[in-house]
């Protein structure tokens, strides 16, 4: 149906930067919607910022504002967030997700249809 896979983790010294990729396979109307979430150790997977396609509107949260972007590669299958100023409480598994409806506009209420397997993200101190 869809398929989704992540790539660009790794560890970084805090302060550092990262870029991670999602590259989107099948159905495109399943797809409207691209968000990236993260999962901690012992938490819960929370968003961290979404694109709705449709008509380019981001959210990002509050505690990555100003330092993590959010794009869809014009032409492309390919969502990309990048990470600047990392922190150590960025450490997580990061996972892509992709929905068929506005997850901008219900602000990732209900989550996400699909989902990648993850990417690891290291920032140590």
């Amino acid at each position: 149906q869809v398929s989704l896979v992540e790539s660009g983790g790794g560890s970084v010294q805090a302060g550092g930067s990262l870029r991670l990729s999602c590259e989107a396979s099948g159905n495109i109307y399943a797809r409207t919607c691209m968000a990236w979430y993260h999962q901690a150790p012992g938490k819960e997977r929370e968003p961290v910022a979404a694109i709705y396609n449709r008509n380019g509107k981001t959210l990002v949260r509050a505690s990555v504002k100003g330092r993590f972007t959010i794009a869809q590669e014009k032409g492309s299958d390919t969502m990309i967030m990048d990470m600047r100023s990392l922190k150590p409480e960025d450490t997580a598994i990061y996972y892509c997700g992709a929905d068929s409806t506005d997850c901008v506009g219900r602000s990732w209420l209900n989550g996400m249809q699909f989902w990648g397997k993850g990417t690891q993200v290291t920032v140590s101190s």
